[in-house]
Protein backbone atom coordinates (compact mmCIF):
# COMPACT_ATOMS: atom_id res chain seq x y z
CA UNK A 1 0.00 0.00 0.00
CA UNK A 2 1.48 3.32 -1.09
CA UNK A 3 2.43 5.73 1.67
CA UNK A 4 0.05 8.67 1.93
CA UNK A 5 1.81 11.95 1.10
CA UNK A 6 1.70 14.73 3.64
CA UNK A 7 0.12 17.99 2.62
CA UNK A 8 2.43 20.96 2.76
CA UNK A 9 4.54 23.43 0.83
CA UNK A 10 8.11 24.44 0.22
CA UNK A 11 9.76 27.56 1.67
CA UNK A 12 13.27 28.29 0.40
CA UNK A 13 13.73 24.60 -0.45
CA UNK A 14 12.35 23.40 2.88
CA UNK A 15 9.22 21.24 2.92
CA UNK A 16 6.78 22.43 5.56
CA UNK A 17 4.00 20.07 6.47
CA UNK A 18 0.63 21.58 7.14
CA UNK A 19 -0.14 21.61 10.85
CA UNK A 20 3.50 21.20 11.85
CA UNK A 21 5.28 23.45 14.31
CA UNK A 22 7.18 25.08 11.45
CA UNK A 23 3.91 25.69 9.60
CA UNK A 24 2.41 27.43 12.63
CA UNK A 25 5.58 29.48 13.11
CA UNK A 26 5.55 30.71 9.51
CA UNK A 27 1.86 31.57 9.69
CA UNK A 28 2.44 33.62 12.85
CA UNK A 29 5.25 35.49 11.10
CA UNK A 30 3.08 36.11 8.07
CA UNK A 31 0.20 37.30 10.19
CA UNK A 32 2.51 39.66 12.04
CA UNK A 33 3.75 41.10 8.75
CA UNK A 34 0.18 41.63 7.57
CA UNK A 35 -0.79 43.33 10.83
CA UNK A 36 2.24 45.59 10.64
CA UNK A 37 1.40 46.53 7.06
CA UNK A 38 -2.16 47.37 8.04
CA UNK A 39 -0.88 49.45 10.95
CA UNK A 40 1.48 51.37 8.70
CA UNK A 41 -1.28 52.02 6.18
CA UNK A 42 -3.64 53.21 8.92
CA UNK A 43 -1.01 55.56 10.33
CA UNK A 44 -0.24 56.96 6.88
CA UNK A 45 -3.95 57.42 6.20
CA UNK A 46 -4.43 59.26 9.50
CA UNK A 47 -1.48 61.54 8.77
CA UNK A 48 -2.86 62.43 5.35
CA UNK A 49 -6.27 63.07 6.91
CA UNK A 50 -4.71 65.54 9.38
CA UNK A 51 -2.69 67.12 6.58
CA UNK A 52 -5.92 67.65 4.66
CA UNK A 53 -7.44 69.34 7.71
CA UNK A 54 -4.39 71.59 7.99
CA UNK A 55 -4.85 72.60 4.34
CA UNK A 56 -7.97 74.50 5.43
CA UNK A 57 -5.70 76.93 7.32
CA UNK A 58 -3.37 77.59 4.37
CA UNK A 59 -3.67 81.09 2.92
CA UNK A 60 -5.00 81.54 -0.60
CA UNK A 61 -1.70 82.44 -2.34
CA UNK A 62 0.39 79.46 -1.16
CA UNK A 63 -2.62 77.19 -1.72
CA UNK A 64 -2.86 78.32 -5.34
CA UNK A 65 0.87 77.74 -5.86
CA UNK A 66 0.46 74.07 -4.92
CA UNK A 67 -1.51 73.45 -8.14
CA UNK A 68 -3.82 70.88 -6.58
CA UNK A 69 -6.61 69.25 -8.54
CA UNK A 70 -9.80 71.24 -8.98
CA UNK A 71 -11.67 68.52 -7.09
CA UNK A 72 -9.45 68.90 -4.02
CA UNK A 73 -9.48 72.71 -4.16
CA UNK A 74 -13.28 72.72 -4.40
CA UNK A 75 -13.52 70.22 -1.55
CA UNK A 76 -11.38 72.47 0.65
CA UNK A 77 -13.51 75.50 -0.21
CA UNK A 78 -16.70 73.55 0.58
CA UNK A 79 -15.28 72.36 3.91
CA UNK A 80 -14.60 75.96 4.95
CA UNK A 81 -18.24 76.85 4.29
CA UNK A 82 -19.82 73.86 6.05
CA UNK A 83 -20.83 74.55 9.65
CA UNK A 84 -22.85 71.41 10.41
CA UNK A 85 -20.73 68.98 12.47
CA UNK A 86 -21.73 65.81 10.65
CA UNK A 87 -21.49 67.50 7.27
CA UNK A 88 -18.03 68.79 8.15
CA UNK A 89 -16.91 65.35 9.26
CA UNK A 90 -18.06 63.73 6.03
CA UNK A 91 -16.41 66.45 3.96
CA UNK A 92 -13.11 65.97 5.79
CA UNK A 93 -13.31 62.24 5.12
CA UNK A 94 -13.74 63.05 1.43
CA UNK A 95 -10.73 65.36 1.55
CA UNK A 96 -8.74 62.60 3.25
CA UNK A 97 -9.67 60.24 0.40
CA UNK A 98 -8.43 62.79 -2.15
CA UNK A 99 -5.25 63.34 -0.15
CA UNK A 100 -4.46 59.60 -0.36
CA UNK A 101 -4.54 59.88 -4.15
CA UNK A 102 -1.80 62.54 -4.26
CA UNK A 103 1.73 61.89 -5.45
CA UNK A 104 4.42 61.88 -2.71
CA UNK A 105 6.02 65.02 -4.18
CA UNK A 106 2.74 66.91 -3.88
CA UNK A 107 2.31 65.78 -0.28
CA UNK A 108 5.82 67.03 0.49
CA UNK A 109 5.04 70.38 -1.13
CA UNK A 110 1.94 70.70 1.05
CA UNK A 111 3.97 70.00 4.18
CA UNK A 112 6.57 72.57 3.13
CA UNK A 113 3.92 75.24 2.45
CA UNK A 114 2.27 74.69 5.83
CA UNK A 115 5.64 74.73 7.60
CA UNK A 116 6.64 77.95 5.86
CA UNK A 117 3.37 79.62 6.81
CA UNK A 118 3.71 78.58 10.46
CA UNK A 119 7.39 79.39 10.88
CA UNK A 120 7.11 82.53 8.77
CA UNK A 121 4.38 83.89 11.01
CA UNK A 122 6.46 83.14 14.11
CA UNK A 123 9.51 84.84 12.61
CA UNK A 124 7.45 87.89 11.65
CA UNK A 125 6.02 88.16 15.17
CA UNK A 126 9.52 87.93 16.64
CA UNK A 127 10.80 90.64 14.28
CA UNK A 128 7.96 92.98 15.28
CA UNK A 129 8.63 92.33 18.96
CA UNK A 130 12.33 93.12 18.54
CA UNK A 131 11.51 96.33 16.69
CA UNK A 132 9.18 97.38 19.51
CA UNK A 133 11.91 96.72 22.09
CA UNK A 134 14.41 98.81 20.13
CA UNK A 135 11.94 101.65 19.63
CA UNK A 136 11.06 101.78 23.33
CA UNK A 137 14.69 101.67 24.35
CA UNK A 138 15.62 104.44 21.93
CA UNK A 139 13.01 106.64 23.58
CA UNK A 140 13.96 105.78 27.16
CA UNK A 141 17.74 105.34 27.07
CA UNK A 142 20.16 108.02 25.81
CA UNK A 143 22.88 105.43 25.18
CA UNK A 144 20.63 103.36 22.95
CA UNK A 145 20.82 105.82 20.05
CA UNK A 146 24.60 105.59 19.91
CA UNK A 147 24.48 101.80 19.99
CA UNK A 148 21.89 101.70 17.21
CA UNK A 149 23.92 104.01 15.00
CA UNK A 150 27.07 101.98 15.64
CA UNK A 151 25.34 98.80 14.51
CA UNK A 152 23.46 100.55 11.67
CA UNK A 153 25.83 103.19 10.24
CA UNK A 154 23.63 103.55 7.16
CA UNK A 155 20.93 105.18 9.27
CA UNK A 156 20.42 108.96 9.08
CA UNK A 157 21.61 109.98 12.54
CA UNK A 158 20.19 113.54 12.37
CA UNK A 159 16.77 112.30 11.28
CA UNK A 160 16.70 109.60 13.95
CA UNK A 161 17.72 111.97 16.76
CA UNK A 162 15.14 114.54 15.62
CA UNK A 163 12.41 111.91 15.57
CA UNK A 164 13.38 110.71 19.04
CA UNK A 165 13.22 114.25 20.43
CA UNK A 166 9.82 114.80 18.82
CA UNK A 167 8.47 111.45 20.03
CA UNK A 168 9.53 112.25 23.58
CA UNK A 169 7.74 115.58 23.41
CA UNK A 170 4.62 113.97 22.00
CA UNK A 171 4.63 111.37 24.77
CA UNK A 172 4.24 114.00 27.50
CA UNK A 173 0.56 113.86 28.63
CA UNK A 174 -1.48 117.00 28.14
CA UNK A 175 -2.91 116.60 31.64
CA UNK A 176 -1.51 114.91 34.75
CA UNK A 177 -2.50 111.26 34.84
CA UNK A 178 -3.45 111.15 31.17
CA UNK A 179 -2.05 108.46 28.86
CA UNK A 180 1.02 109.38 26.78
CA UNK A 181 0.42 110.34 23.17
CA UNK A 182 2.09 108.57 20.26
CA UNK A 183 2.29 110.66 17.13
CA UNK A 184 3.93 110.40 13.72
CA UNK A 185 7.49 110.46 15.10
CA UNK A 186 6.77 107.44 17.30
CA UNK A 187 5.55 105.44 14.33
CA UNK A 188 8.38 106.65 12.12
CA UNK A 189 10.99 105.45 14.60
CA UNK A 190 9.39 102.01 14.64
CA UNK A 191 9.57 101.82 10.85
CA UNK A 192 13.22 102.88 10.80
CA UNK A 193 14.06 100.26 13.39
CA UNK A 194 12.03 97.59 11.60
CA UNK A 195 13.79 98.26 8.29
CA UNK A 196 17.18 98.36 9.99
CA UNK A 197 16.69 95.00 11.69
CA UNK A 198 15.53 93.42 8.43
CA UNK A 199 18.66 94.70 6.66
CA UNK A 200 21.07 93.72 9.45
CA UNK A 201 19.59 90.63 11.18
CA UNK A 202 22.94 89.84 12.84
CA UNK A 203 22.16 92.54 15.43
CA UNK A 204 18.67 91.28 16.34
CA UNK A 205 19.84 89.82 19.62
CA UNK A 206 20.57 93.26 21.03
CA UNK A 207 16.86 93.99 21.41
CA UNK A 208 16.07 91.16 23.86
CA UNK A 209 19.15 92.20 25.82
CA UNK A 210 17.63 95.67 26.19
CA UNK A 211 14.47 94.17 27.65
CA UNK A 212 16.51 92.42 30.34
CA UNK A 213 18.29 95.66 31.20
CA UNK A 214 14.97 97.50 31.45
CA UNK A 215 13.48 94.89 33.76
CA UNK A 216 16.53 95.01 36.03
CA UNK A 217 16.53 98.82 36.23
Amino acid sequence: MAKKLKKGYFVRGEFVAEGSARDLELKVELKGTDEQSRTDLKRESDELQKLGEALLTLRADPLARLRLSDKLVDAIADAKRITNFEGKRRQMQFIGKLMRQLEPDTVQQIRAALDQQTNGSAAEALALHQAELWRDRLLSDEDATGLWLTQHPEADSQQLRALIRQARKDAVPEKPGAAPRHGHAYREIFQIVRDGLAARPEFDRAAPAFSIIREAS
